[in-house]
């Protein structure tokens, strides 16, 4: 066990004896803040250091913004929590292949952007201000908690063709409970947590966080084809997320499962980027296929 995650699970959960209140305010801390950057892979930096950079104002933040293209059929990469835009090195070439302009960018508190934190608030709101300068989007191609920012951001004026959602979180509900699964934090301290979630100060202005952060919600305000890419031993994203989204959007969303490749490789397996290829190069198809290891399909969804 990692001896930080041991300190924080022995400390919070006594402390929550005596001090409830106490503890879930120092767990939403947590909670908010990522516990560190996310550094640039060793397979990424060629990609990575080949991208044109510049910067946004968000907040009080700077944000790196990253292009590979000349700026003509731009495609959205939202990265997710402790994440950054060169995880979809594995992506770009193939984008630019497609003569497609990759745009992505580090939010708050990751990879190379100032600030400490970012909400799918965040993501959302700098979607919209990418799509101020590039124009609108071909797709967008998101993963983990970026696939709920970029359902959030189509409904609220995001632009696109297509939607490609790697491993991604179709509600945010659940996000508290895996947080204290995760860190071995008892139930006084998970409610304590949720109750200043609710409570506004990590997503102001919203009344009602399980309704507004639904991507399954009324799936007719997001009429594009879309392809859902999700392992089905995802130990971070449970796969009943790629299901119930299934179920909300029916035949125009394709499905692939895969096994063995978790919450991140899936981003990086070439059967499963293959896929996201021509789903992108040719728009969507009805059904679904699973990936087993290294890209076996062995059956429909």
């Amino acid at each position: 066990m990692d001896p930080a995650v041991a300190l924080i699970r022995t400390t919070l959960n006594t402390a929550s004896l005596a001090a409830p209140g106490l503890a879930g305010r120092a767990a939403f801390g947590l909670y908010r803040h990522p516990f560190r950057r996310s550094r640039v892979r060793p397979g990424e930096h060629e990609v990575h250091d080949r991208a044109v950079t510049g910067t946004i104002r968000h907040g009080d933040a700077r944000v790196a913004v990253y292009s590979w293209g000349d700026g003509a059929r731009p495609v959205l990469l939202m990265h997710g929590w402790r994440s950054r835009a060169s995880r979809f090195a594995h992506l770009v070439p193939r984008l630019r292949a497609l003569g497609l302009t990759a745009v992505g960018y580090d939010a708050p508190g990751h990879g190379d952007s100032g600030g400490r934190t970012a909400t799918v608030l965040d993501h959302r709101a700098l979607a919209l201000r990418l799509q101020e300068r590039y124009g609108d989007f071909e797709a967008v191609v998101a993963h983990s908690l970026g696939v709920n920012a970029a359902f959030l951001a189509l409904r609220e004026g995001l632009r696109a063709e297509r939607l490609v959602a790697f491993s991604g979180a179709s509600e945010l509900s659940w996000l508290p409970t895996a947080f204290c699964d995760r860190l071995g934090l008892n139930a006084t301290v998970e409610r304590e947590l949720r109750r200043r979630e609710a409570g506004g100060a990590m997503f102001p202005g919203v009344a009602d966080i399980r309704t507004h952060f639904d991507a399954a919600r009324e799936p007719g305000e997001i009429a594009l084809p879309i392809l859902v890419a999700h392992d089905e031993d995802d130990d971070v994203v449970p796969f009943s997320h790629a299901r119930r989204l299934r179920a909300a959007y029916g035949e125009r969303l394709e499905l692939v499962a895969t096994r063995g490749l978790g919450h991140r490789r899936i981003l990086v397996e070439p059967t499963v980027l293959d896929q996201v290829t021509g789903f992108l190069a040719a728009g969507a198809h009805p059904g679904g296929r699973t990936v087993d290891g290294p890209g076996e399909a062995v059956g429909a969804v």
